[in-house]
């Protein structure tokens, strides 16, 4: 099985955040940037199903340095070869070019029988790239999956999904086929020194929007679907009161503030 598994970098989850000067994003020059926590979970899934029916691991990701450096991690663990989605052109993108950009480098890359991503990442949260992927590449597709098996032999794969209130639902897909897998769907390994040292020979592509056959006007800003305005942090307000006087005294006030203040009586 050829499998690629989709890395985004994203600001290390203990950094200090800050808004930037035009409130459109975060400062991000100096930040630590890490795997999203998802991926990590996808990438492992990816890794035991290469263990179990043998092919091969390609981690992806698109974006800068912070991205080279989450791809060599996916190499280290026992991805077999990486593609670096590296250009100037690619910031600004929102999810649906993201989506686009990496849709054309699996394709440029031969497809695959399964495409694996975390179920969201951890800096947007949207949770929808994954299943544009599938969308644009007219595969199957299945989100929240916290169980894959797969059957090269049947070209399929049943997966479980969790669903609202604890329910599980069991699919099974043909291949090839996208899945945005879950939080702890399993226990993600820690490189080893073996593995770091024979992730500096494994191969490392990186291309660029004109490697791709992309044109400016689908990338970064100018091929985003929205554009941010503005990005405020939460504002703290709620209060604590304490309401004095005998217990028939306190009733009556906390009924009149429930009425008048916070109307909900």
């Amino acid at each position: 099985m050829k499998i690629i598994s989709c890395i985004k970098a994203v600001p290390d989850p203990a950094s200090r955040l800050n808004i930037n000067e035009n409130k459109t994003w975060i400062k991000d020059k100096d930040l630590t940037f890490v795997a999203s926590e998802a991926d990590n979970y996808a990438l492992e899934e990816a890794l035991r199903l290469k263990e179990k029916h043998g092919g091969e691991v390609v981690v992806i990701s698109m974006g800068g340095d912070e991205s080279a450096r989450v791809l060599r991690s996916g190499l280290s663990m026992g991805a077999d070869r990486a593609i670096h989605l590296l250009d100037p052109k690619f910031k600004g993108s929102d999810e649906f070019v993201a989506a686009s950009v990496l849709a054309k480098a699996i394709e440029k890359d031969g497809g695959a029988d399964l495409i694996l991503a975390g179920v969201q990442s951890d800096d947007l949260g949207t949770g929808m790239t994954g299943t544009m992927i599938a969308g644009l590449l007219n595969c199957a597709h299945a989100t929240v999956v916290v169980g894959v098996e797969a059957n090269p032999e049947t070209k399929s794969v049943r997966v479980r999904r969790e669903l609202e209130g604890g329910l599980i639902e069991t699919v099974e897909l043909p291949l090839p086929a996208t899945i945005t897998v879950q939080f702890g769907i399993n226990q993600p390994r820690y490189a080893s020194l073996k593995g770091i040292m024979a992730a500096k020979k494994k191969e490392f592509k990186v291309w660029s929007a004109s490697d791709l056959g992309l044109s400016d006007d689908a990338l970064g800003k100018a091929g985003a679907m929205y554009e941010p305005k503005e990005i405020l942090l939460p504002e703290r307000k709620s209060k604590v009161e304490i309401i004095i006087g005998t217990p028939e005294e306190a009733a009556a006030t906390l009924v009149e503030k429930l009425r008048k203040e916070a109307k909900v009586l």
